[in-house]
């Protein structure tokens, strides 16, 4: 028991440190684009180099977790993603060499992120690893939101390289801790072939667990991209005159969708996989079809609203990773991860672009339905699911 706890707080720790290197760009984005002259092409370009990086290495990633020990490639994995990302605070002078690095913290860290899930379904059995994937997953959200702030203060207090360089040292020392306080399971089953078996891709339930993920990704980066500017254009938020509590509020709201995480895998371990998910999916699809007509709310109420919004659009998050890993063989499950990540991931791509389309014809009244229309979606894969199972 103690050491099944010390590898979730291990991983967890791991995973913390590298998602700050992940967001630490945007918190200091205006500075950066200030200094380097950047349009706005090539300032989002620069962000979307390290997605673009993830979902590189997200597969090959997942591979070599099954094959190899997942704590070597997560030590691996953060070293690749702190590295590049302390070059750039200490070089970095422009658009091309910015990029460069970006990607290249991209790609690592897909061997931090995936790998952990399957060394934590090595060291929990199936009636607990709702509650300690939900731990996990949790970790990505508040290191999400907690990114926002270490950089935003530190770049406040010092300057923008300041910033990134702290929320990337982190990482650089997660390699020693994660291969010295943690080892791979006595039982663990390996991946002894040669060649990436694909024969998990055509199960009817890994399919719709799948599909689940990319619809709860599609209303879950669509809000996060846009919330911020609804917020700032808000009667409440205007009246502050700052753009400042805004963006502490959404930083609050990514916090708490890693409570919704925790809720979430506990309560899947507890009533059911699909059942949480159900609500989950449910709860956020109404929150989002009806979030624009919070623009009159006063600043409490919105803020409180708000909040509610980021825990329950994350509760789903995790009791569906958790159940990928249930519906594949336990030596294909960093496999089965790293493809749902990457299929899942590519929604994020689309549902901001939709999000945004629907605002320029009709404003938030039509834009917030769009994400709406992802949970329903997902709420339907689950309903597949389910078919598949009485088949």
């Amino acid at each position: 028991m103690r050491e099944r706890r010390r590898v979730l707080a291990v991983a967890s720790l791991a995973l913390f440190l590298s998602v700050l290197v992940w967001f630490n760009y945007s918190a200091v984005l205006p500075s950066i684009v200030e200094e380097w002259g950047l349009s706005g092409t090539e300032a989002g370009i620069i962000f979307g180099a390290f997605q673009a990086g993830y979902l590189v290495g997200i597969l090959p990633a997942g591979w070599l977790s099954d094959r190899y020990s997942p704590r070597w490639v997560i030590a691996v994995g953060a070293t690749g993603t702190g590295i590049p990302s302390l070059v750039f605070a200490g070089v970095a002078d422009g658009f091309a060499l910015g990029t460069s690095l970006r990607f290249l913290s991209g790609v690592f860290v897909a061997g931090v992120y995936v790998p952990g899930m399957r060394l934590l379904s090595d060291w929990f059995h199936e009636g607990i690893r709702g509650r300690a994937m939900g731990i996990y997953v949790g970790t990505f959200e508040v290191g999400s939101g907690l990114s926002f702030v270490f950089a935003t203060t530190a770049a406040e207090l010092i300057d923008w390289r300041a910033a990134v360089a702290l929320t990337s040292a982190g990482a650089v020392f997660v390699a020693p801790v994660v291969l010295g306080l943690t080892r791979d399971h006595p039982d663990r089953v390996r991946d002894g072939g040669r060649a990436v078996d694909r024969s998990f891709v055509r199960d009817g339930e890994f399919l719709c667990a799948v599909s689940i993920y990319s619809w709860h990704n599609w209303e879950l980066f669509g809000a996060r991209n846009w919330l911020l500017p609804f917020l700032i254009a808000t009667p409440a938020f205007a009246a502050t005159g700052s753009a400042v509590l805004a963006g502490l509020v959404v930083g609050a709201m990514i916090v708490m969708s890693g409570l919704g995480n925790v809720v979430g895998g506990w309560l899947s371990d507890r009533i059911g996989r699909l059942q949480t998910i159900s609500l989950g999916l449910a709860s956020s699809a109404l929150l989002s079809a009806f979030f624009w007509a919070t623009v009159g709310f006063g600043l409490a109420a919105l803020v409180l609203v708000t909040l509610l919004y980021g825990f329950v659009i994350a509760m789903d998050s995790a009791p569906t990773s958790t159940l990928v890993t249930e519906v594949v063989p336990d030596n294909r499950v960093g496999t089965a991860l790293s493809v749902q990540s990457f299929v899942g991931f590519s929604t994020t791509v689309v549902s901001p672009v939709v999000f945004g389309i629907a605002l320029d014809r009709a404003g938030y009244v039509a834009a917030f339905p769009t994400l709406a229309a992802g949970a329903a979606v997902g709420l339907l894969s689950v309903g597949a699911l389910v078919w598949v199972r009485r088949r």
